[in-house]
């Protein structure tokens, strides 16, 4: 409906119900983050008006003390939060508070695990943070206006939390944004001025924006009445409103990073590791970074933002894009600042800077050099890999210039050290235990860690006794495509191609006896591969199995079966080449087959065919087929 201040009644999305009805019953416990988030979006909206004012000084409209404010009222039973930011216009509202789709609401919910302490974690993370609002009030009031915009293009937004939000076009004079937080009955201990001001040094100190209260200071003067005054009110500054980053790190303390980190990353964690260094040169900038604790929930959301903000001379200017910081390394969070960027630029004239590429060279590098010095212990950095390993993958297709550094901070499961989850090996350990007489890194794709260690492929290798790498995430069939060689030592999949292990390991059957087998079962490949020729190129003896009939086989430089099927399940067209059936002579059941007629032949051959597949994990054209013929030879078999 509608009035004459156009004033509507709105339904949440459903999803934004779900997210209210969760973050008040789960992460009560932790309730005052409200304070932590409502201040951080405060502080943001200043930061993003004092960059448009860089190229439009009227936005500021005569008041250049960007700041926020913070209040309770005992007797409304309200807490306050206000800025002089950069405020929002009606459509901006119903965009970012009406409806929460792009902070990755739905991924919120899927994270979500009714464990308090690992959910109120992901409040922030999620950016959902203005909903924390209703962990503590039943009511909240939000008035703002654009910087810029006239009084009249004010809004009011407001809602209960129950599914519903009225949004109305008000008269604001102020610029910038006011949340009136209406408290439930047992939220009293909000209405603290000194409780308010703890939980703003315990989360916002080194948020580099004023946050203003009222407090008070002693004076010694007599009122008009002669009793002795002892205090008035003043307005205090309550945290250090400082760039952390501009210190020296010698004056820092662990507990003042760990803050700062805090409050750039909405974690509750500490940070994994961090590294905080002023580089000099043609180029000046001072760096910041921390690696989290844990992998940030939108780590493989493609909207998802960069956690390190660039600053020019302690001006925020932008969230890092990939111009600064490869996407790869999107999970770091920080900041960076430098003097030798101009203030009064389009962000697009900014990432076309000589110095924005030289930042960027010198930042990379320190963050790699960070993750090799997690590497130097090897139970800490396994910790790491599980949680960014994937990124640092991505890395190695998108850094060529990195490539090799990336490399060497690589981790695999193996056919040698797999028995346990966190059991790895670098490329560096692989090559420097391998066999005499092997000249090659091999390793097979799959997707999942069983699949790969069941894999017919690996039973030749666990013959001679040659470790083969276990790469079972869906990135790791570009890494192959992109990872062709190690320290002058090539990768080659053993899924792929002809198979030459000669020379490596035991020693196979002679010439002359390898000949005289491949005669005698020549007859045989030849009527497969016609009973087969609508599913595959050839069939061919296998160098590979020693206990299964059969598997699959791609050309050297054809995709791999797995490519095929993963691309397939993202519905992407596949070049659709047909795979090489190998088949194992010395298996019983292939030997039995010389008995059978064309009849039986044709349906063993399906047979064959369609258990390949299986053991490559993929899924049968025919199921119910394969089960049909499967029962008819178990009869048979009677």
């Amino acid at each position: 409906m509608s009035n004459s201040n156009h004033k509507e009644t709105k339904s949440f999305q459903a999803e934004v119900k779900q997210v209210l009805d969760l973050m008040i019953h789960s992460l009560y416990s932790n309730k005052e983050i409200f304070l932590r988030e409502l201040i951080s979006n405060a502080a943001d909206a200043a930061d993003k008006l004092r960059f448009e004012a860089l190229s439009d000084d009227a936005l500021f409209e005569g008041d250049a003390d960007l700041h926020v404010w913070v209040e309770a009222d005992k007797d409304k039973r309200t807490v306050t939060i206000r800025d002089n930011g950069i405020g929002m216009n009606r459509d901006e509202v119903m965009e970012n508070i009406g409806t929460i789709a792009k902070s990755g609401t739905r991924q919120f919910l899927d994270k979500m695990t009714g464990d308090t302490s690992e959910d109120s974690n992901l409040i922030g993370q999620f950016g959902v943070g203005f909903y924390s609002a209703f962990i503590v009030a039943d009511k909240v009031t939000l008035t703002t206006r654009r910087a810029g915009a006239s009084a009249s293009e004010g809004v009011r937004w407001e809602s209960e939390g129950a599914g519903e939000y009225d949004i109305s076009d008000i008269e604001r004079v102020e610029r910038g944004t006011e949340i009136v937080l209406h408290l439930r009955e047992d939220e009293n201990e909000f209405l603290d001025d000194h409780r308010l001001k703890s939980i703003v040094h315990k989360y916002s100190e080194h948020t580099p924006v004023p946050i203003r209260m009222m407090g008070t200071a002693p004076i010694t003067e007599e009122s008009e009445e002669g009793e002795e005054k002892t205090s008035e009110a003043v307005i205090e500054t309550i945290n250090q409103a400082a760039a952390l980053w501009t210190r020296s790190p010698s004056e820092i303390s662990d507990e003042e990073y760990e803050s700062f980190y805090k409050s750039v990353s909405h974690d509750y964690e500490a940070p994994m590791a961090r590294m905080h260094k002023r580089l000099e040169g043609k180029f000046e900038y001072t760096l910041m970074m921390f690696i989290p604790n844990r992998a940030p929930f939108d780590l493989w959301y493609q909207e998802s933002k960069h956690g390190v903000k660039l600053y020019v001379r302690r001006v925020f200017i932008m969230e890092v894009t990939e111009d600064l910081l490869p996407r790869y390394l999107r999970f770091m969070r920080g900041v960076i600042d430098t003097n030798d960027l101009p203030l009064n630029v389009s962000r697009e004239i900014l990432q076309r800077h000589p110095a924005m590429d030289a930042i960027k060279k010198g930042a990379v590098k320190r963050v790699l050099s960070m993750f090799e010095d997690l590497a130097k212990d090897a139970d800490q950095y396994q910790k790491f890999y599980n949680e960014f390993g994937n990124a640092i993958k991505e890395g190695i297709v998108e850094d060529s210039a990195n490539s090799e550094r990336l490399a060497k901070l690589l981790r695999f499961h193996s056919t040698k050290d797999s028995a346990a989850k966190d059991s790895t090996v670098s490329l560096s350990d692989y090559v420097g235990r391998m066999l005499e007489g092997q000249d090659k890194i091999f390793y097979i794709t799959a997707d999942s860690l069983a699949a790969a260690k069941n894999s017919p492929h690996l039973e030749i290798f666990a013959k001679k006794g040659i470790e083969v790498l276990l790469l079972h995430d869906r990135i790791d069939e570009w890494l192959g495509s992109h990872l062709t060689e190690f320290d002058g030592t090539s990768l080659q999949s053993i899924s792929k191609g002809k198979l030459d292990l000669s020379g490596i390991g035991s020693e196979d059957e002679n010439d002359d006896d390898k000949e005289k087998n491949e005669e005698a079962i020549k007859p045989l490949l030849e009527k497969l591969s016609k009973f087969l020729e609508s599913q595959v190129q050839e069939v061919r003896e296998t160098d590979r199995l020693t206990e299964s009939p059969s598997c699959l086989v791609s050309d050297e430089f054809a995709m791999s079966t797995n490519m095929e099927r993963i691309l397939k399940e993202a519905g992407q067209q596949t070049p659709g080449m047909k795979p090489i059936l190998e088949i194992n002579p010395d298996h019983a059941l292939v030997k039995s087959l010389a008995d059978s007629d064309d009849d039986q032949l044709e349906q063993w051959a399906q047979v064959l065919f369609d258990q390949a597949v299986l053991s490559e994990g993929g899924q049968l054209e025919d199921p119910s087929g394969f089960v049909r013929r499967m029962n008819q030879m178990l009869l048979k078999c009677n």
